[in-house]
């Protein structure tokens, strides 16, 4: 490879870390929010009223991709290219169009047990995230992660805030999805400058109608993808009632925002990197990026995701209200081990389809998931409860992580560099087998466990990423070294001077 391809390179490496270090610090702050949500809510509301709220919001969720995921796709194809493509002017036109979709959700929502008012709430909501959404994916695709992060910032301390107060007052699933919603806009107005100043809006049909057949299946694959994310909770919700719903939820809920939350930072940041190199640098030096991109990604969620299984009783303890502590117990270990397939699915393998063009795969893929998990969770519901749904889900991401890995054969091929893989692992499997084992010989109290066990866990991983030097950890170890002795060696002078 030519200098000066490689020096490229290396810059895109640099940002590939800037831009997930911000992505990572935001969406930090936004699940310790979150861990406070469920904290407060678990407590203030009743099983029933929680399973309300967790319902309406996985609806909202849907309603929502349902609605704008369309608009994505030139945003992550065009407005990604970094060569002064602006497409907002078009979004806009295609954002309120967008809108207008909103009374079929209401009469879509009690398709999924929702009453008159919670359908209501869970619209609006639907429409709030929506409006949010378009204007941090446009923000991501410019790689503006700083303002990102300030949204991202604002609208967790708003959903916190607002859903706090609300619950007090109410104690009410309804009032919940309420302060969500005005969370939202809130959170969206902050940054309509940012995010749409300089916005020239121009109305063509003709494009619009092109953007909606291109985005079709990308639209029904996140659809699918969302409410295959959810689907669980509707059938516990059918076949139990939805004070078990909000049970499974709250465990199932706690392990994604800890879990998932960082795996999403980074591919927001190597999404787009990743098209720039493609179209700029081409196959060859998009392969280099991406085995990058799944060594640092893997590195970061593996040892989450068994961290978590192993201390998940503890964690269910301390977090969770009385009520929902034994159902979370039980199926969060599964589903920790769920995500990450999913990670590697969805944050890494469906690149290749985005940029083979091959929209159509995520309609394969998602689809085949939905009904999979649909089918197998219902299954096991029925003789299991809701652990039956949990054991359903690790079935279904298995079974999407190789259908996807199939796909790619056809699409764009992704590299899988196993040695690294087994690096990462290895490193994994060390740091488990600490932590579990200092657990079952000192068998600490709940807080203790978790006050000891996290940081050994932590550390024990990071010796091991040193020992195998994983994702490059001795050359940014020596970097950062070199840069504070740099640093203090220029204080040092000015220190002297004066």
């Amino acid at each position: 490879m030519a200098p000066a391809a490689l020096g490229g390179l290396r810059g895109k490496h640099k940002m590939l870390l800037g831009q997930t270090a911000i992505n990572f610090a935001a969406n930090v702050f936004s699940a310790a929010f979150g861990l406070i949500n469920v904290i407060v809510f678990t407590r203030l509301l009743a099983p029933a009223e929680f399973g309300t709220y967790v319902l309406g919001f996985g609806f909202a969720q849907i309603a929502s991709t349902f609605m704008i995921s369309w608009l994505r796709l030139p945003i992550m194809r065009e407005q990604a290219r970094g060569d002064g493509t602006d497409v907002r002017g078009i979004i806009v036109p295609g954002l309120v169009l967008s809108c207008l979709l909103a009374p079929v959700a209401y009469v879509g929502a009690p398709l999924v047990g929702l009453s008159s008012l919670p359908a209501s709430a869970a619209a609006g909501l639907a429409l709030a995230i929506g409006f949010f959404e378009t204007g941090q994916e446009l923000l991501r695709a410019r790689l503006q992660a700083f303002t990102v992060m300030k949204a991202t910032i604002v609208r967790a301390v708003l959903v916190s805030a607002f859903g706090v107060a609300f619950t007090v007052v109410g104690h009410s699933g309804v009032l919940l999805l309420t302060s969500s919603a005005l969370a939202y806009l809130l959170a969206a107005f902050a940054f309509t400058r940012d995010a749409w100043t300089g916005t020239v809006i121009r109305y063509d049909g003709t494009r619009l109608i092109g953007m909606a057949k291109a985005g079709i299946p990308l639209t029904v694959s996140l659809t699918l993808l969302a409410l295959s994310g959810v689907i669980d909770r509707f059938i516990i919700a059918h076949l139990i009632g939805s004070a078990q719903a909000g049970q499974y939820s709250a465990g199932v809920d706690l392990v994604r925002q800890a879990l998932i939350i960082p795996a999403i930072s980074a591919a927001a940041a190597f999404f787009p990197l990743a098209v720039q190199i493609h179209a700029n640098n081409g196959a060859a030096a998009v392969r280099s990026h991406l085995a990058e991109c799944f060594e640092f990604l893997l590195a970061g969620t593996l040892p989450a995701c068994l961290g978590f299984a192993i201390l998940s009783a503890h964690l269910a303890n301390v977090i969770l209200g009385a009520d929902f502590r034994s159902t979370a117990i039980a199926v969060m270990p599964i589903v920790s081990i769920a995500c990450a397939f999913q990670i590697m699915a969805y944050q890494y393998l469906h690149v290749s389809f985005l940029l083979s063009g091959r929209n159509s795969f995520y309609l394969w893929n998602t689809g085949s998931v939905l009904a999979f998990n649909t089918v197998v969770s219902y299954l096991l519901i029925q003789h299991f409860g809701p652990v039956g749904a949990a054991w359903g889900r690790l079935a279904a991401e298995i079974f999407g992580f190789s259908g996807a890995l199939l796909l790619t054969r056809w699409a764009f091929p992704m590299p899988t560099p196993h040695r690294r893989l087994t690096k990462v692992l290895i490193a994994s499997v060390v740091m488990a087998i600490v932590v579990r084992g200092l657990d079952l010989a000192a068998a600490p109290s709940d807080k203790l466990a978790l006050a000891v066990l996290v940081p050994i866990g932590v550390a024990s991983y990071l010796i091991m990423c040193w020992l195998l030097d994983i994702a490059k950890s001795r050359h940014h170890l020596n970097r950062g070294l070199q840069i504070a002795g740099k640093a203090l060696a220029q204080l040092r002078l000015g220190g002297m001077q004066l």
